[in-house]
């Protein structure tokens, strides 16, 4: 073959990788185990146009990759019963996606509770655990998203909850392999919206916020991964479908659709 051929080839399948049913991901592996003999410059133009085009991808994970938010929601509102209170639905929705001491915080505050936050997260978090551990449930798509992007697409989670619920996640639904990075809370100064979560994310991706992808479903975290710098999906749940999303690249139905209007990104 000649130099020309193999230089078309490729450039297909950059351009048009569904037309031969082969991922970007390959090509680097053809070039190096078919000893292609490229000029150094060229692969190393044509491989940096494939990285570009293996997007990297990051997840929320509370209300986007699983249904747990109606059990933050419980907790919260079981708490406030216990102090003889009443907490609101849109303070519960403002409370999504902070960090977890920031949005206790914000629950004690709206509600006039005086128990230090701590304690009050240790509570919240006591429960939430404990219903998680007896099953969690998957948003739908989410094993047909998650299959689908691993193929060519390098995949983080960046999530408020702390480490140890990540862990009981990723261990109840096995789903710890399909993820390079999982970034929790646990050291990150500033809590969604504040994009600090993001870039921590990428950096350890070794992936620029122009090339990454991130998915959210509530306003805030939304707009963490739009500061961040990141191509921002929203896919809102039942809880925050009221919610302010205008600022977002695309608004997806749910993963299914979150995963076909990625392809069409490549």
């Amino acid at each position: 073959m000649t130099q020309e051929f193999l230089s078309s080839f490729v450039l297909l399948v950059l351009l048009h990788p569904r037309t031969i049913d082969l991922p970007p991901a390959i090509v680097p592996i053809l070039f190096i185990h078919e000893n292609w003999c490229f000029p150094p410059a060229f692969a190393s133009r044509l491989i940096a146009a494939i990285l570009r085009l293996m997007r990297a991808v990051i997840f929320d994970m509370d209300g986007l990759m699983i249904d747990s938010e109606k059990v933050y929601w419980e907790a919260g509102r079981q708490i406030a019963r216990d102090f003889g209170k009443t907490v609101s639905n849109e303070t519960l929705g403002r409370m999504m996606g902070r960090k977890p001491l920031e949005s206790i915080a914000l629950f004690a505050q709206t509600l006039g509770i005086t128990k230090p936050h701590e304690v009050l997260l240790k509570l919240r978090e006591a429960r939430v655990v404990g219903v998680l551990e007896h099953g969690i449930d998957p948003m739908p798509g989410l094993d047909h998203t998650l299959k689908s992007l691993h193929q060519s697409h390098p995949l983080a989670i960046a999530t408020s909850a702390p480490g140890y619920i990540v862990d009981v996640v990723m261990r109840k639904l096995d789903l710890g392999h399909f993820f390079k990075v999982i970034q929790t809370s646990d050291d990150v100064s500033n809590g969604k919206p504040d994009p600090e979560i993001y870039l921590k994310a990428m950096a350890k991706l070794e992936v620029p916020p122009a090339d990454s992808i991130v998915l959210e479903d509530s306003s805030n975290g939304a707009l963490a991964g739009k500061r961040s710098g990141a191509y921002t999906i929203a896919v809102p749940s039942v809880y925050t479908r009221d919610q302010d999303f205008s600022f977002v690249d695309y608004i997806a139905e749910n993963l299914i659709d979150a995963t076909a209007h990625i392809a069409t990104l490549s």
